[in-house]
């Protein structure tokens, strides 16, 4: 080998130790994310994101966090309830990491030992809870168990934003039970409800009646005011017709001939009921004086006159 190829390898050699130390010297951190470095064994410093220069061979980069929310999923834990009703509960926790260099120091793995103590702290918050408690409070319940974890896990530079408790498995025989009572729930509001529409539809019946009679019984009087006032009318009309009739009767009386035609008009109207009483029975009383009409008439007469 002569002295031209030694150094052309050395050249190369130079060169792709020159590359190693670029790639090994540069580090470029992406958006919300942390990189922990070490400087020989112990740590350094923390950078954020964008372009930086580390020492080759002393430097390294010992974690990497990203700073967006994570998503862990709580594997399903068996717990009982303070009735001593035993359920199994899943849920869903969402955390994120805040401190990069209490997040590598502080904890082996922050992940894991978040979702651990969301399990042990549900199972203790189940067992102060009754069953029908632990479905009407699931809100009141999320937020304990997220003021337990946060606060536990601030030495670990994480911060727990929710927990979700995502399903709750009964046992088949409280699963029956409960659809039993909630059939029973259900059949008696139905009872309830029909009761309630059948008194309604017996409350509006009992006012239509009672609406139809007082509306028929204030017919009934306006028909007897009506009445009484046509037969009032009616009294009043023949009594002023009568009055006119006996004033012009008088009126004529006074004329010439006027009493001639009162006497001729009685004799007429004597026997003309006399004739009428023959009609209706066959027994007919007759006065005493029944040969002498004209003096009957006369009689007759003369009382008009003095009335007149």
């Amino acid at each position: 080998m002569n002295a031209t190829n030694i150094e052309t390898i050395l050249a190369v050699g130079f060169a792709l130790a020159v590359v190693i130390i670029i790639l090994k010297s540069a580090r470029i951190v992406p958006q919300r994310s942390n990189y922990v470095i070490e400087r020989l064994g112990k740590y350094s410093r923390t950078l954020d994101s964008g372009f930086h220069i580390l020492i080759p061979f002393i430097d390294k980069v010992a974690y990497q966090h990203i700073l967006k929310e994570e998503v862990i999923d709580v594997e399903r834990q068996a717990c009982v309830t303070r009735d001593n009703i035993q359920v199994g509960i899943n849920g869903v926790l969402y955390i994120q990491v805040v401190d990069a260099h209490k997040a590598s120091y502080g904890i082996n793995d922050y992940r894991y030992a978040a979702s651990q103590l969301a399990q042990t702290t549900m199972r203790s918050v189940i067992g102060q809870t009754d069953l029908d408690k632990t479905f009407e409070e699931r809100a009141r319940i999320n937020e304990i168990v997220v003021q337990a974890l946060d606060e536990a896990a601030a030495p670990w530079g994480i911060k727990v934003l929710r927990y979700e408790i995502s399903d709750i498995e009964l046992p088949m025989s409280i699963k029956d039970a409960l659809e039993q009572q909630m059939r029973a729930e259900r059949e008696r509001r139905a009872a309830i409800a029909k009761s309630e529409g059948e008194r309604q539809a017996m409350i509006n019946v009992s006012e239509g009646h009672k609406q139809e009679v007082i509306n028929l019984s204030e017919a009934e009087k306006q028909k007897q005011i009506n009445e009484a006032e046509g037969r009032a009318r009616e009294i009043e009309l023949i009594a002023e017709a009568t009055a006119e009739g006996l004033g012009k009767i008088a009126q004529a009386i006074q004329q010439p001939g006027g009493q001639d035609a009162v006497s001729l008009r009685v004799a007429e109207q004597y026997v003309k009921e006399f004739g009428n009483l023959a009609k209706e029975s066959n027994t007919l009383i007759l006065p005493a004086q029944l040969a002498d009409i004209g003096s009957a008439v006369a009689g007759l007469t003369e009382i008009i006159k003095k009335k007149s």
